[in-house]
């Protein structure tokens, strides 16, 4: 490649969303969109229909990079499932992120029960074994009912199981629960499910989001037509406290610091569940001010 031919930026396409924690890495938008794209509360992708970017644009991001990012120590692969993209290009991805950029220590993706499902055993441990060392698991709940009304596309047991294969890979497994999901209906019962498919699936971290239902979405419809009711901040309190009383992680973390959430929350579970719910349990009682609404973001 000639310098003339040279990139001056990375490939983005659309909206692109990563992880809180991923917020220093290399940012590689391997695909567009997401495979599913049918979750009631999700508007992310609505910009773009899914597929599989072409190599040559990885090839000139990946040549940006190794120019211009060689601070950076992690890479985060996009867009929304990204888990889904064949095995022949995870392989080479992953080892031209190793050729060019032999700094990075960690390679990131999102993954839905889907996409970990069409890898074999075999292939999972080899993504590891090529440096992908962690997937942010959406899950948003563990409630049978609520997954169906937010056609989610995944039965508890099914995102348990396929949750228990990426540990059991080698790689970190950090999952997505969603706060109000189940409206003020199934509120506590969203809470209890959803704690107790954590306990099942034992992942390294978890993130729970306070839902913020976004206009055109089949659930932000539903709120304006009055079908759907959203805990209020009292309510999301509640929730939040359920959950966790039925969370029994082996040592992992459970955060609550999204800009969405009314509490921010850092415990290790289960040593740090009692202050945790005597924190919440002070918030509920107004001794510990919220977040305010205006500072709220998604």
């Amino acid at each position: 490649m000639d310098c003339a031919s040279e990139p001056t930026g990375f490939d983005y396409v659309g909206n692109c969303i990563r992880p809180p924690s991923e917020a220093g890495s290399i940012l590689i938008q391997a695909t567009l969109g997401c495979s599913h794209n049918k979750c009631a509360f999700c508007g992310t992708y609505s910009d773009k229909r899914f597929s599989i970017k072409d190599q040559a644009i990885l090839e000139r991001d990946l040549l940006f990079a190794s120019k211009h990012c060689q601070r950076q120590r992690k890479v985060f692969i996009m867009d929304g499932d990204a888990l889904i993209m064949p095995m022949p290009r995870w392989e080479w991805l992953l080892g031209e992120i190793r050729r060019q950029l032999p700094w990075v220590t960690r390679v990131g993706a999102y993954a839905n029960a889907k996409a970990v499902a069409m890898k074999s055993d075999e292939e999972l441990a080899r993504l590891k074994e090529l440096g992908l060392g962690i997937l942010y698991y959406g899950v948003e709940t563990g409630h049978p009912q609520v997954l169906k009304d937010i056609r989610k596309g995944a039965s508890p047991q099914r995102l348990i199981d396929q949750g228990r294969r990426v540990r059991a890979a080698g790689m970190k497994l950090s999952v997505t629960v969603l706060l109000g999901v189940g409206g003020v209906e199934r509120s506590l019962e969203h809470g209890r499910a959803t704690g107790e498919l954590l306990t099942a699936m034992c992942p390294d971290y978890v993130g729970a989001l306070t839902l913020m239902l976004i206009p055109g979405t089949d659930m932000g419809e539903a709120y304006e037509r009055g079908e759907f009711t959203l805990p209020d901040a009292m309510g999301m309190l509640r929730e939040l406290r359920e959950m966790i009383a039925h969370t029994d992680l082996q040592g992992g973390w459970f955060y609550a610091n999204h800009a969405s959430n009314y509490l921010p929350i850092k415990a290790r579970l289960p040593q740090d569940r009692q202050a945790t719910l005597e924190l919440i349990d002070g918030a509920l009682s107004g001794k510990v001010e919220l977040k305010p609404e205006y500072l709220r973001a998604l």
